[in-house]
């Protein structure tokens, strides 16, 4: 009997250390919009991953390369929800610029933590903060609704979308 529970044990141990959950939307916050309550200037910090392979064609990735063409590092006509080679260089470029100890073109907590630090506020109306990322060449127009999901204007238009991990409207 003690035999057969230490192997019993064993196994179920085995498999609860070996199983690792879902991908979750937000991969850190789980929640399927970038997203922040609180003080705006620390919403980012746990949010991520956009690479090549992770929300590789998302909303939330055209939110990322927003930031980057604000900086310049991307072309408006380069924000198309498509995380690929070319914005993935852009990321290591920006990573590089701003000192990230992770300079691999993902942008996960460090990035986007490091990117909320130019969020600037504009104004503020029943709960939703109008923001501005304040770019080195643009100043894109980002909110945050009463609910505390992030939208923003895709550059230099007046289209406006929810930031979403799991679904791209901005192409």
């Amino acid at each position: 009997m003690r035999v057969t529970l230490a192997v019993l044990f064993t196994v179920v141990a085995t498999l609860v250390l070996s199983t690792s959950p879902a991908l979750a939307a937000g991969t850190y916050s789980g929640l399927a919009y970038v997203y922040g309550a609180d003080q705006f200037e620390d919403d980012w910090g746990n949010e991520g991953v956009l690479s090549t392979s992770t929300h590789t064609e998302s909303n939330a990735t055209c939110l990322w390369q927003d930031i980057l063409w604000a900086d310049g590092y991307l072309s408006a006509s380069d924000i198309d929800g498509d995380f690929g080679a070319k914005t993935k260089a852009a990321t290591i470029a920006w990573q590089t610029k701003k000192k990230l100890s992770d300079v691999d073109g993902v942008v996960g907590k460090e990035t986007f933590g490091r990117a909320d630090d130019g969020l600037r506020e504009w104004d503020e109306d029943n709960g939703t903060l109008t923001l501005y990322y304040n770019g080195a060449y643009y100043q894109p127009t980002i909110k945050r609704q009463a609910n505390g999901t992030y939208g923003f204007y895709v550059a230099g238009t007046d289209e406006y979308r929810l930031a979403g991990y799991d679904y791209r409207s901005c192409s």
